[in-house]
């Protein structure tokens, strides 16, 4: 695996971020969201949505880039409190893994692995002790990413529209150590 330099995304990041993110789902979601769909998405647009996301979030939401020795970024994660009550853990402060992708070239060089284990310890170092994501159900090689770190595939169910079409996601929750700081 490379070394991997783990740091707090900016807002100068987001045109790289932007590239990671459509390249991942056009990769990962082909045959599962419509090809028009992922063939309309643009860079600018997104690139200026994380960058005005980027400037307005404040903790414990956070995003982490994993960048390469030659100083690209090559993944991201985005955390941040539970986004919807329903997900909440009955007595454990809850997060939220809202996003990780890595660069679909750089699959299993370790840093989504990088991205992943920094925002789990942000989170823990946040207080919070339970975790939840939502992954497209027929996402299978993000499904085994995520059960090979740890986390356990809890049966919820909802579905995501995008774009008109209804796509099921299925919920993935594990507990989160306490920070050692």
């Amino acid at each position: 695996m490379a070394e991997w330099i783990v740091r707090c995304a900016v807002p100068a990041d987001a045109g790289r971020i932007a590239e990671i993110n459509i390249d991942g789902w056009r990769a990962a979601y082909r045959g599962l969201i419509s090809d028009e769909y992922l063939d309309a998405m643009r860079y600018e647009t997104l690139r200026e949505r994380w960058a005005t996301g980027l400037r307005a979030h404040a903790e414990p939401a956070a995003m982490f880039v994993a960048i390469d020795a030659g100083s690209v970024i090559r993944a991201y994660a985005f955390v941040s409190a539970v986004r919807n009550e329903a997900d909440r853990h009955p007595v454990q402060p809850t997060a939220e893994l809202c996003a990780i992708y890595a660069d679909p070239r750089r699959r299993g060089t370790g840093a989504g692995h990088a991205v992943h284990q920094a925002s789990l310890g942000h989170l823990a170092a946040h207080g919070f002790r339970h975790a939840v994501l939502w992954v497209l159900r027929g996402n299978a090689p993000s499904r085994r990413f995520y059960e090979s770190h740890g986390w356990t595939c809890d049966e919820r169910e909802q579905e995501l529209e995008i774009n008109g079409e209804r796509v099921p996601e299925i919920r993935y929750s594990r507990a989160l150590q306490e920070s050692r700081t």
